[in-house]
């Protein structure tokens, strides 16, 4: 069952800007990551799902819902990027309100406040203005108010952007807590390296047209090998090497060659079209004398592969 469902969902201002012909399909019970340039529609794409931009053309889904069901909004959390809050609010009295926006009753209040408070680590706090509060603490503060009604589907616009770094892993826990609850998480981040923590799929959005969306894990370009090896003349046999598919993109000396050592170390990053491609770069290796001492596989960051979507002219077309 979806969580989100959208069929070339539209937003124009005059004609121009916004998001055109949004079709995503967002699993119920995953972490859904979307990513783009600034100006690219994202916050566009969040702003209609939640209802704040009504859409010039198009249909959305919202678990199982049509968007223009205004009753599943309860069952909905939002965190915008760019929120302000009441100062001379206590952090208490802001929660009291969004729960009263949320119509949750005074049982229902009273059991969720500290619940919600402690989650964010703002249990000591709620009595301080929000005027009072740190950054982080604000950011902590939205993120409690998004999560008041125990919402089935959380959408979290650049959540984790004015936060240290535990507050960073406090709020990736939430959301691996939500998604182990069978909640969704829709993610709008330019912290890369959050998403590719916590994310089972992504979408990648680029002047205003979703050109990807899937498993971020199975579209890298290449498989990456980093090797550990010495020899006489690495460099040399390096570029002699002969292997089609693999093609050493860096190389640094990791232990200088000694007069007891014949050869120093290198540590060398190969890239191979195919993960099938290793044991016939490891025998090429062998062949033109060098000695393997360790084989490390890895594949491209969610950055690399990011980049290389948004800055290739071919894709999505």
């Amino acid at each position: 069952m979806l969580a989100i469902k959208t069929d070339q969902l539209t937003k124009t201002y005059s004609g121009e800007g916004g998001c055109r012909g949004i079709s995503l399909a967002v699993p119920r019970g995953t972490i859904f990551g979307l990513l783009g340039p600034n100006g690219a529609g994202k916050s566009t794409l969040v702003k209609m799902l939640v209802g704040l931009l009504h859409p010039t053309s198009g249909e959305a889904e919202l678990l199982g819902k049509p968007l223009t069901d205004i009753t599943i909004r309860q069952k909905i959390g939002f965190l915008p990027e760019n929120f302000k809050y009441h100062d001379w609010l206590t952090g208490e009295d802001l929660l009291r309100f969004h729960a009263s926006l949320y119509k949750l009753t005074t049982t229902e209040i009273k059991k969720r406040l500290p619940e919600v408070l402690a989650m964010v680590g703002l249990s000591g706090d709620s009595h301080k203005t929000v005027g009072s509060y740190s950054k982080g603490m604000q950011q902590r503060i939205g993120l409690a108010c998004a999560l008041l009604p125990e919402p089935d589907l959380l959408f979290l616009d650049e959540p984790t952007s004015a936060l240290d770094p535990i507050g960073r892993k406090m709020v990736r826990n939430i959301i691996v807590d939500l998604k182990n609850q069978g909640k969704t998480v829709f993610l709008n981040s330019h912290l890369l390296s959050e998403l590719e923590t916590v994310c089972d799929q992504i979408g990648i959005i680029r002047g205003g047209t979703l050109i990807f969306q899937g498993d971020w894990r199975e579209i890298s370009q290449s498989f990456r090998v980093k090797i550990i090896l010495a020899g006489q003349e690495v460099k040399d046999k390096l570029q002699r090497l002969d292997i089609r598919q693999c093609q050493v993109i860096a190389s640094n000396i990791i232990a200088k060659t000694h007069e007891s050592n014949e050869a120093g170390m290198y540590e060398v990053y190969i890239s191979c079209k195919e993960k099938s491609n290793t044991p016939e770069l490891i025998e090429g290796l062998i062949e033109v004398g060098l000695k393997v001492f360790e084989v490390v596989p890895e594949t491209d960051s969610l950055e690399n592969i990011f980049l290389q979507y948004v800055s290739d002219n071919s894709k999505g077309r």
